[in-house]
């Protein structure tokens, strides 16, 4: 059990491939604190920057980002809608 222990202890988040050219453009906005709480279902690599979470919240989903301490978020938007531009986003066709 130790093993899955470690595993998890050195996971540190998926890696976004580079831009590439005529990726989609993501509208990025300043948070709306919409709920009191929210799940991180998915996070990339937080030693890279930016720092991109996959959120819900409230029935609805949303991306964050974080570079050097500045946040924001685009829409929240249906799961569908928001993993499709998650993968996108991962696949380096969305910034």
């Amino acid at each position: 059990m130790s093993g899955v222990r470690d595993l998890l202890e050195e996971y540190h988040g998926l890696h976004v491939a580079p831009v590439q050219e005529g990726h989609e453009r993501i509208a990025w906005a300043t948070p709306t604190a919409r709920c009191v709480r929210v799940r991180v279902r998915e996070h990339t690599c937080s030693g890279c920057a930016p720092c991109y979470e996959f959120c819900v919240a409230g029935g609805l989903a949303f991306i964050r980002r974080s570079v050097k301490g500045v946040i924001h978020e685009t829409v929240w938007t249906t799961t569908a809608e928001a993993e499709r531009v998650w993968a996108a986003m991962l696949r380096g066709e969305a910034r």
